[in-house]
């Protein structure tokens, strides 16, 4: 089947070259990037700005730095404008794009831009992650196949990381069953880690999704995989945890997806294999136990006949005044739950997400730790 074309809103040079710009700059973390969009609205109006003005999201120098493209930005956006139009199925996805997916919006830190190869709808798929270790027993491979084989052949999407191990027959399973898979790098989309996973990558390419938040050409890097993993806990339902020590890189996921109100999932195994510690571990931390796919399917519940749409009813048109917006009204003045506001409103989770990123961009809400949002006071 041939990878689907995106179908975010394409962006045109200038906008792409804007973002990469700022992305790119000297001092400009996400962090740094949240208040700027937040501040300015737009990576054009960002580094267009006045020094001056950029001051009051960021430190002089920082503010110096974007007022000129960073080291190396002509050709960056070179090889990322000829990367996306070598190849049908590639794409470049940024932060409040209408197609941008719902469960990863309401995550504690989204990605601002993201890089795509394949079949970009699968973002708003039901997905499932499908994480452990690199070093499994042979059962723990074993497992992570016919989990995800299975779970796949049902309608789930499998989310994993395309590492050795675990991560690698999640991948192979829900091919496997003619199902969908995506895989969330952490280098550069167009480098393949581990090398041996060159064949895979490329039939997820060509039937599922690879994604990855990273500029072309970066190498596999330690710290980038930990920040990886918060897209794949973001992106999905709930996290199967197969095989894990305690000291594995898949508890960072299941903690994120725990602190995003996901389900946590893990198989049991023996008390005397070190990859079975860290499962029992989630486990006897409120981790559902699991022994089956079908075990899976109960605790994640029935899935939706299609994918609802991304933006919908309220979340179409401009944001209303303060004082007759809905959203606001029911925040009010304290911190307050995607849950809670999705009972105060009773608008449905995707609309009411989108809208909260309109509003988290104008600068009217800010995004607290946890999950929570909060109004924020006029300047």
């Amino acid at each position: 089947m041939p990878p689907v074309a995106l179908e975010a809103a394409t962006l045109d040079d200038a906008e792409l070259g804007a973002w990469l710009h700022l992305l790119h700059s000297p001092g400009v973390g996400r962090e740094a990037a949240r208040r700027l969009l937040a501040r300015f609205l737009s990576p054009q109006a960002a580094i267009s700005a006045p020094v001056q003005a950029l001051r009051d999201c960021v430190d002089a120098p920082t503010a110096l730095a974007l007022a000129t493209p960073p080291d190396g930005h002509a050709d960056r956006l070179a090889a990322t404008l000829a990367w996306r139009s070598a190849v049908p199925g590639r794409g470049v996805l940024v932060l409040g794009d209408a197609a941008y997916p719902a469960p990863l919006l309401h995550s504690a830190d989204p990605p601002l831009l993201l890089y795509l190869q394949g079949d970009a709808a699968l973002l708003s798929s039901p997905c499932l992650a499908v994480v452990g270790s690199r070093r499994p027993t042979a059962q723990g491979r074993d497992n992570a196949k016919r989990f995800a084989q299975t779970l796949a052949a049902q309608g789930w999407t499998i989310v994993s990381g395309l590492a050795a191990g675990v991560d690698g027959a999640a991948h192979e399973g829900a091919v496997a069953a003619g199902g969908r898979t995506i895989a969330v790098v952490g280098t550069g989309i167009d480098r393949v880690y581990p090398p041996s996973h060159r064949a895979l990558a490329h039939r997820i390419a060509e039937t599922g999704l690879i994604v990855s938040e990273l500029c072309l050409g970066t190498p596999p890097l330690s710290a980038n995989f930990p920040q990886r993993n918060r897209i794949i806990a973001g992106l999905s339902r709930g996290t199967l945890v197969v095989e894990a020590t305690l000291r594995s890189g898949s508890l960072i996921t299941a903690r994120l997806a725990s602190e995003a109100g996901r389900e946590v999932l893990a198989i049991p195994g023996s008390i005397l294999a070190p990859q079975s510690a860290g499962c029992h571990a989630l486990i006897r931390q409120g981790a559902a136990l699991v022994e089956s796919p079908e075990r899976v399917a109960e605790e994640l519940g029935p899935l939706e006949p299609t994918p609802l749409p991304l933006r919908t009813g309220p979340a179409t048109s401009a944001p209303p005044p303060d004082a007759d917006d809905p959203v606001l009204a029911a925040l009010g003045h304290d911190p307050q739950s995607l849950d809670t506001l999705i009972d105060r409103c009773g608008w449905p989770a995707h609309s009411l997400s989108a809208h909260l990123l309109t509003l988290e961009l104008d600068g009217r809400v800010a995004r607290l730790p946890g999950g929570l949002y909060q109004r924020r006071q006029p300047v």
